[in-house]
């Protein structure tokens, strides 16, 4: 019996008019196999064939792994003499009768050593990006993988409130991104963070993709935190910002205009709406406080396996959203010099609606003193 996730493969596979596809490590070869493999200096591809049993090439010391795949396939293997392995790839490719023809491979994953080595064994074949046929593959999330992500969401809540409760005043943005790393592990994250945490006050948290620096925080600051967990190769991505004893009034306003504009993210969801409209709900809410130049990025974008993938909630998307999507709402307003809010949760579409997966209190909330 073939995998329903291989099933659903070949079927996009087919409607596409190509021969086939080729996928480096990375979350589309795991969500098809169950297999870690990481990009190192040795090539490893997984090449799906219409009507053929998938090909795995990949170094002779990772062929431990194989026995673990969720999917039947031939494992080729290959040692550490490069000089071999383009005789390697070409045995593959006329085994797979696959010397011409079009392959898809996924614009931002594919590396230019392995696209070379399959071209050097095949000229005749044609690489071209995978795009809406690949986004298709992992866009909808089933109920496994929505359980997965709600789990990453609780454990990334249970880490911010655990690491609230250790903030004192005058902590530096790395002490707070320490203790918020310590505290995700401590709750149950998997090894594998979505990215590192951003932890920006004052002034800092004016910039959307902030680094933590030494910065000591300060009372009268805006502290916004950026941050996920993983579990079981899922992602979770949270934005809370809090006000550090009392701020300035503009602060406040500014804060509650986010936390409109987020509310009205979080409910514009439903199946057969385009993605473009969480955007316009978002940003009219801002734009009406006044802050809409403020705010310099999109609303949201999808999660899953990657913490930004499909769909990405832009205003002029017009992708319909189906049940199972998942994506952020993460409205912003960032004043340079002065500081930034955003208010980000992770939400699914429903067979009727939508649902947000998280719930840590949004209202604005002082911490420290």
């Amino acid at each position: 019996m073939t995998d329903q996730r291989l099933a659903h493969l070949y079927e996009l596979l087919s409607s596409s008019g190509a021969d086939a596809v080729a996928f480096n490590p990375g979350p589309t070869m795991l969500y098809l196999t169950d297999l870690h493999f990481h990009l190192m200096e040795r090539p490893t591809v997984l090449l799906v064939a219409t009507g053929k049993t998938p090909v795995l090439v990949l170094p002779e010391l990772e062929s431990g792994k194989v026995a673990g795949s969720r999917i039947p396939l031939s494992a080729i293997t290959f040692n550490d003499n490069p000089a071999t392995w383009p005789d390697v790839f070409q045995k593959v490719l006329k085994g797979m009768e696959l010397t011409q023809g079009r392959v898809l491979v996924e614009a931002n994953q594919m590396r230019f050593l392995e696209i070379d080595l399959l071209k050097r064994a095949a000229p005749g074949l044609e690489f071209v990006s995978g795009g809406s046929v690949l986004t298709a593959l992992r866009i909808q999330k089933d109920a496994s993988e929505i359980a997965a992500m709600k789990k990453a969401v609780q454990i990334a809540q249970a880490a911010l409130q655990a690491t609230l409760n250790q903030f004192k005043t005058g902590m530096t943005e790395k002490e707070i991104a320490s203790e918020l790393m310590i505290q995700l592990y401590r709750a149950g994250s998997g090894e594998e963070l979505p990215f590192m945490p951003i932890v920006a006050s004052g002034p800092n948290s004016a910039n959307p993709h902030a680094v933590p620096t030494e910065r000591k925080v300060q009372p009268g600051d805006l502290l916004l935190i950026d941050y996920g967990a993983s579990y079981n190769n899922y992602y979770s991505d949270l934005t809370r910002t809090f006000a550090v004893g009392g701020i300035s009034p503009e602060l406040k306003k500014i804060y509650a205009a986010v936390m409109g504009a987020n509310e009205a993210g979080r409910l514009a969801g439903a199946p057969g709406v385009q993605a473009g409209k969480i955007d316009q709900a978002a940003r009219k809410i801002i734009d009406v406080a006044g802050y809409g130049a403020y705010f310099t990025h999109r609303t949201g974008h999808g999660l899953g396996m990657e913490s930004h993938e499909e769909p990405y909630m832009f205003g002029e998307n017009s992708l319909v959203l189906r049940e199972g999507m998942v994506y952020t709402v993460e409205p912003g307003i960032y004043m340079e010099g002065v500081g930034g809010v955003r208010i980000e949760d992770n939400i699914v579409v429903t067979a009727s609606g939508c649902e947000s997966l998280s719930d840590f209190p949004r209202e604005l909330t002082v911490i420290g003193g």
